[in-house]
């Protein structure tokens, strides 16, 4: 099998953005202000970013915000101080804003966040649904090797997420960039 045979298989087994949107809208759950999604990987809001005390109480040592220098998103080192790691991403939530290009570091954020001792990671935007939800996405996909519908399916089972359609086609673009990367593994 030629690797163009291989990537057009692969694009019909991914999920359409209508496919995808209508699985993300099933989703009856109440969005809440923070969510644990993944083990120690909580996925949250502006509220509870800027909430201290309960960030304390949950034994967040990093933060990613999605929303850095967004209206109502104080965020910075100064902000959170010596007790908690900050690094902050100014993303718009707008289906034309290139997240992509923060897929990897902010991936490589988180995994080095999980890695440290006792570390505990609060992924935020302004709601917690589409910015941080889509980089809680691509990390699954780049560290834990979940197809795109998979980690979606992971991330539904625990938070009320709803990525923008263009992050969610930028999804999709990675998401068939790494299942072609694992179709030449099997070719060699």
């Amino acid at each position: 099998m030629t690797p163009l045979c291989k990537t057009s298989t692969l694009e019909s087994s991914a999920l359409s953005l209508e496919e995808l949107e209508s699985v993300l809208d099933s989703c009856t759950m109440e969005l809440k202000e923070v969510d644990e999604v993944w083990p120690s990987l909580y996925l949250g809001n502006v509220v509870i970013a800027h909430d201290k005390k309960e960030l304390q109480r949950l034994g967040i040592t990093h933060i990613l915000n999605a929303a850095h220098g967004a209206w109502g998103s104080q965020g910075c080192q100064d902000f959170y101080g010596r007790e908690i790691h900050y690094h902050g991403i100014a993303a718009e939530d707008a289906p034309d804003f290139d997240l992509r290009v923060h897929f990897r570091p902010a991936s490589e954020y988180i995994h080095k966040a999980l890695s440290a001792p006792q570390g505990k990671i609060l992924v935020h935007c302004i709601l917690g649904k589409s910015r941080s939800a889509a980089l809680v996405l691509a990390y699954l996909m780049l560290y834990q090797h979940f197809s795109l519908k998979d980690a979606t399916e992971r991330l539904l089972q625990h938070r009320a997420i709803c990525p923008n359609r263009g992050f969610l086609k930028q999804l999709q673009d990675l998401d068939l960039e790494l299942r072609y990367k694992i179709s030449l593994c099997w070719l060699l």
